[in-house]
């Protein structure tokens, strides 16, 4: 069956094979892992992969160049923080990314909920005003990308006078701008800016209260926005062995962490982050199949959280998900390549086929 209209189905690439419960065994870039693991996606029919960022990550935009070189059909999201760079030239890379890579990208702009990370790089802004600058830096990206010449642009944190809007991306109007954050000020930017808003696997009464926010903030400005989900995906030929399978992930990545292999638990200071802790404060297991033991291990610093069964049942639960209005979904393995394969087998055809049959989600089929 063909998507229904507006699915997405997302992964995550990285330079090196490495998760919550295997320690990598290679140098930071490997680029035979890159490009397996960005092949092993379009093989297994994503349609798009997200490159992640971090103080001490490599260069996104030079890893999606590359994995674009790799591949024909895959999609990629490059996950960018504001500040760093300016908005004018930012504009210029991914719009030259956009073309070389033949249209096939879009970027998460990314703000940064921990004053920590962001120190790394230099970066002494308090939290509300790099909301601030995110907001002016979004709105210089989009008049680099649509303006029809020369463009002067007096923010609250950007200045240009005459800037040129001479390299402009592929699509149009302009390369997907994905965007997260649960504190009010996200989601008044999210509103206003994002063309997608990202959120964790958070409870079904969690994603149904910040889809609402997100949607009545949209609506203020005449815009509509889509939204996507990121979970772990736990699979098993039977729900017993999908829950031992949980297990023992669990048990490796309390290992891992003992024998001083793992990340650190640092208890997420981002609202995303604590709103996954929360959801681990009220069980193990949330909804019908939501497990929240790993995001509670590892302080909910990023996707953490699981749904757990057959590929049948956990392409139930995610039809709850796109009720409430999720259309896109990002899955990523404590395995990272073998996952991506094995969702490729089952629960991305069982999912594509089910959102068919399904049509438009509840939540707008209502309006």
């Amino acid at each position: 069956m063909s998507n229904a209209p507006d699915l997405e189905i997302l992964g995550l690439i990285s330079t090196q094979y490495a998760s919550e419960t295997h320690a990598a065994q290679s140098g930071l870039i490997d680029k035979t892992y890159l490009a397996a693991h960005a092949k092993a996606h379009e093989y297994a029919g994503f349609d798009r992969v997200l490159i992640g960022y971090n103080s001490a990550a490599p260069d996104g935009f030079q890893v999606a160049a590359y994995a674009a070189q790799q591949t024909e059909k895959l999609k990629f999201l490059l996950a960018h923080r504001p500040g760093f760079t300016s908005p004018t030239l930012a504009a210029r890379q991914l719009a030259t990314l956009d073309h070389l890579s033949d249209g096939r990208l879009a970027v998460h702009v990314i703000t940064g909920g921990s004053d920590e990370e962001q120190q790394r790089d230099g970066d002494f802004l308090t939290k509300e005003q790099r909301y601030a600058r995110t907001d002016d830096y979004i709105t210089v990206l989009k008049k680099a990308w649509t303006s029809e010449g020369p463009f002067d642009h007096d923010g609250s944190h950007y200045r240009v006078i005459g800037a040129p809007a001479a390299v402009r991306p592929l699509q149009q109007p302009h390369v997907p701008v994905f965007f997260g954050g649960a504190s009010d000020e996200a989601v008044e930017i999210a509103g206003r800016q994002a063309d997608v808003y990202a959120l964790f696997g958070e409870t079904l009464d969690q994603v149904r209260e910040i889809v609402g926010r997100v949607r009545a903030s949209a609506a203020k400005h005449g815009r509509t926005i889509q939204f996507s989900l990121s979970l772990r995906p736990i699979l098993g030929r039977t729900e017993e062995a999908a829950w031992a399978r949980a297990e023992h992930i669990l048990e490796e990545a309390k290992a891992l962490k003992a024998g001083g292999q793992g990340r650190p638990t640092r208890y997420a200071t981002a609202r995303g982050g604590q709103r996954l802790l929360e959801a681990a404060a009220g069980g193990a297991v949330r909804d019908k199949r939501l497990w929240t033991e790993i995001a509670a291990l590892t302080g909910a610093q990023g996707n953490s959280t699981s749904l757990v069964g057959t590929p049948e049942q956990v392409v139930d639960s995610l039809l709850d998900y796109y009720d409430l209005g999720i259309t896109k979904f990002l899955f990523r393995g404590f395995d990272p390549l073998e996952d991506t394969i094995d969702y490729g087998r089952e629960l991305l055809p069982q999912l594509r086929a089910a959102v068919a049959e399904r049509g438009a989600p509840k939540i707008l089929a209502a309006e």
